[in-house]
C-alpha cells in the first residue's frame, strides 16, 4: 500500500549506518573510496550504484532527491545549490542554439532575466505569453518551440494557470512542460499529474521553511531528468551535504507548516478584503480571485502568499513597510516568520515599468508571505501600519 504524503516525507530515508542512528548523519566529504579497481570502474560506468564525488553524488543529497521525487509523484530528482540553478539546469538540459521556448509572462524576476538577457547569447529565444489567455499560446508557438515554462501560482501576482490545459497543449504540440512549483510545494500541488515533464523548486522557500539554507530541486521522469543531471554533473552547482540534510529534515514538517501557512493566509486575505485602506486583495482560494475555480481544481489549499495594492502607490507602499513592527522586510518568502516585500522596488526592480505593468506589478503592490505566527497579531501589525500612513 502506498504510504500517505506525511509518512513518506518523514520515513523515506537512507539506511542506517552501523551506529543505528535515528536521524540520518551528515556526510561532509568531497569524495568516496572503493574496495577495488573493478568496483571503481563499475560505479563510474553506471553499472553499479555508488557515490563518487560530492559534486554530483552524496548520500545526503540522494536522500533529499528520493524524498522529493516521491512527494512530487515522479521517478527521480536532482538536488542543486539554489532555485535558480534548478531552473537554469532544467532549461539547459533540454535546449540548444536555435531552439525556442514559451514562458508565462508572470515569473520570478531572475527567471525573466535569464530568459530575456542570457539565453539569447546562446541562440535560444523566448516568447512571453499570457498564462491565463490560452489563445496566446498557439499564436506564439513556432516550428522550433521545444518547451513551455511556467509558474503557478505566479510570483508575485498570484496568477493561476490551468495546468490541465497546459498539459494538453504541450502534448498536442510535442513540447516539454516545465513547472516552477515553488509557491505551492508538492503538498498542495503536483504538476506531474497534469502532464508536466519536469518540476522545479527553490527549496530555499517553503521546503526549508525557516530561512536557514539555500537550495534547489528538479524532479521528473528518468527520461527527461537524465539530460538535466548530465548538464549539472559537469557544470557543478552542487548542494552541500549540510544543506541537503537540513532540507530533508525540513520536509518532515512540510505538511503541518503548509496547513498553517494556508489557514493564516486565507484568514488574513479574507479580513483584508473588508479594509477600505487597500484594494485588489489577491489569494488563490478567495472567491474574488479570477482563478479561484482553477486553483481549487489543482491545489488542495491556497498556499501562504497574499498580495494587495496600496492606495498612494510607491510612496504609500514604502511607508507601509517602514511602519511595520512585527513583520519582517525581506526578499525571501516561505519562512515561519511573516515577510513583506514591495516587488516594484526589490524583486522585480530590473524590469521596465512597462514590463511590470504587463504582469500586474503596480507601484503600490505589496506581497505578504504569511508565516506561522498567530493571525490576530499579523492583523494588528498590518492595521497599525496602515493607520499611520498620512493619506489615511
Amino acid at each position: 500500500m502506498k504510504k500517505k504524503f506525511e509518512t513518506r516525507a518523514i520515513r523515506l530515508q537512507n539506511k542506517q549506518s552501523d551506529e543505528r542512528e535515528h536521524s540520518v548523519p551528515i556526510f561532509p566529504t568531497s569524495s568516496f573510496t572503493f574496495e577495488n579497481a573493478e568496483q571503481m570502474r563499475a560505479v563510474f560506468a553506471d553499472e553499479e550504484t555508488g557515490n563518487i564525488y560530492s559534486r554530483f553524488t552524496n548520500p545526503n543529497c540522494r536522500e533529499l532527491e528520493i524524498k522529493i521525487a516521491s512527494l512530487e509523484e515522479t521517478e527521480n530528482a536532482v538536488a542543486l545549490a539554489s532555485g535558480m540553478s534548478a531552473i537554469f539546469g532544467a532549461l539547459m538540459g533540454h535546449l540548444k542554439a536555435g531552439d525556442h521556448l514559451l514562458c508565462s509572462r508572470a515569473v520570478f524576476g531572475s527567471t525573466y532575466q535569464v530568459l530575456k538577457n542570457w539565453l539569447p547569447r546562446w541562440g535560444i529565444e523566448t516568447s512571453f505569453v499570457n498564462g491565463i489567455e490560452t489563445e496566446t499560446w498557439a499564436a506564439a508557438i513556432q516550428s522550433n518551440t521545444k518547451m513551455f515554462f511556467l509558474e503557478t501560482p505566479s510570483n508575485p501576482g498570484l496568477d493561476i494557470i490551468d495546468l490541465e490545459k497546459v498539459g494538453d497543449f504541450c502534448k498536442a504540440n510535442e513540447i516539454l512542460m516545465v513547472v516552477d512549483n515553488c509557491f505551492a510545494t508538492p503538498y498542495l500541488q503536483r504538476p506531474m499529474n497534469f502532464g508536466a515533464h519536469l518540476v522545479t523548486h527553490s527549496a530555499t522557500k517553503f521546503i526549508d521553511g525557516q530561512g536557514r539554507v539555500v537550495g534547489g530541486l528538479v524532479a521528473g521522469t528518468e527520461e527527461y531528468l537524465a539530460p538535466v543531471q548530465r548538464f549539472l554533473r559537469n557544470t557543478g552547482p552542487s548542494l552541500s551535504p549540510f544543506n541537503a540534510w537540513i532540507l530533508s529534515k525540513s520536509l518532515e514538517t512540510l505538511a503541518v507548516r503548509m496547513d498553517r501557512h494556508s489557514a493564516n493566509a486565507l484568514a488574513l486575505a479574507t479580513w483584508m478584503q473588508e479594509l477600505d485602506m487597500v484594494k485588489n486583495v489577491r489569494y488563490p482560494f478567495l472567491a474574488s480571485h479570477p482563478g479561484s475555480a482553477i486553483a481549487k481544481k489543482q491545489m488542495s489549499q491556497g498556499g501562504g502568499l497574499v498580495t494587495f495594492e496600496m492606495e498612494g502607490g510607491l510612496v504609500a507602499g514604502k511607508q507601509f513597510l517602514d511602519n511595520l513592527q512585527l513583520c519582517s522586510l525581506s526578499a525571501n518568502l516561505g519562512d515561519t516568520r511573516t515577510i513583506v516585500t514591495h516587488p516594484a522596488s526589490t524583486t522585480h526592480n530590473r524590469l521596465t515599468p512597462e514590463d511590470r505593468q504587463k504582469v500586474g506589478i503596480t507601484d503600490g503592490l505589496i506581497r505578504v508571505s504569511v508565516g506561522l505566527e498567530h493571525v490576530e497579531d499579523l492583523k494588528a501589525d498590518i492595521l497599525q501600519s496602515l493607520k499611520i500612513i498620512p493619506i489615511f
